[in-house]
């Protein structure tokens, strides 16, 4: 009778758990979407981990700017001329060929390239600013006014450009690390990131996004709807609205004084 007993409780018992263990099949996926729209209230998305953003907006934005600085005047460049757009070309290349759909895949050499492309896209940049001012100051540039304007505004794209590079490579450490939410705090503080309720749910911040930034930073010499959280930030901003206010204003006043 006992073992009777026992058989029964044990036949109750595992009745009793294969219900629970039903019930938790059932319950299972509405716990898991319940989770999930949790997190989703809960955790913005550009603080999550995403697929990571595109490759080819920034990959066509260098090549833009490869394109204006071959386009300058020789004696804008540093010699030899095509040295500096080349390895830019080459850089850009093999960035693509080593991640070329979605930026996701976190590797310092893949890292390590892109600030070099950015570096060398700066330094030719610079170079040019720098022969055009002095020229300028000194009255070799600027003979023809419509040579100059031209001149100033492929100068000023590519600055801008090459800043909107440094933003969206820098900002918590570039878009494989955002992809991954390696860093919480932003370094740029987006409109969609203080009225979430206003952006799409899977917003997170893409190169387009550092592009807009950039020229609103290029042209109101402040910033507008971003704004800048860390120091390096701040200060970087702050380079490029000098740069930009000293190519606008000594081109556009040369400009000016020449068609009086």
């Amino acid at each position: 009778m006992a073992d009777g007993d026992g058989a029964g409780e044990r036949s109750i018992e595992a009745v009793l758990a294969e219900h629970v263990q039903h019930l938790e099949r059932l319950l299972g996926p509405e716990r898991r979407l319940l989770a999930r729209a949790e997190r989703d209230v809960l955790v913005p998305a550009w603080r999550r981990v995403h697929e990571g953003e595109p490759r080819w907006p920034a990959s066509v934005a260098v090549l833009v700017a490869i394109g204006l600085q071959v386009a300058l005047p020789a004696h804008l460049a540093p010699a030899p001329r095509w040295l500096l757009p080349t390895l830019e070309g080459l850089i850009v290349v093999s960035l693509m060929v080593a991640n070329p759909r979605r930026i996701n895949r976190r590797s310092p050499i893949i890292r390590g390239a892109m600030i070099a492309l950015i570096g060398v896209a700066s330094l030719d940049n610079a170079w040019a600013a720098g022969a055009l001012v002095t020229g300028i100051v000194n009255g070799t540039e600027g003979k023809d006014p419509t040579t100059l304007l031209l001149t100033g505004a492929a100068i000023w794209v590519t600055n801008v450009i090459v800043f909107a590079l440094w933003y969206w490579e820098l900002d918590r450490l570039g878009p494989a690390a955002r992809a991954n939410a390696i860093v919480v705090n932003p370094d740029f503080l987006f409109p969609q990131m203080t009225s979430p309720d206003l952006a799409p749910d899977d917003w997170a911040p893409e190169f387009v996004d550092y592009l807009y930034f950039s020229f609103t930073n290029a042209t109101a010499f402040s910033p507008t709807d971003v704004m800048p959280m860390s120091r390096w930030s701040k200060l970087t901003m702050m380079l490029q609205s000098c740069v930009s206010l000293a190519t606008v204003a000594l081109v556009v006043a040369r400009a000016v004084n020449i068609l009086h």
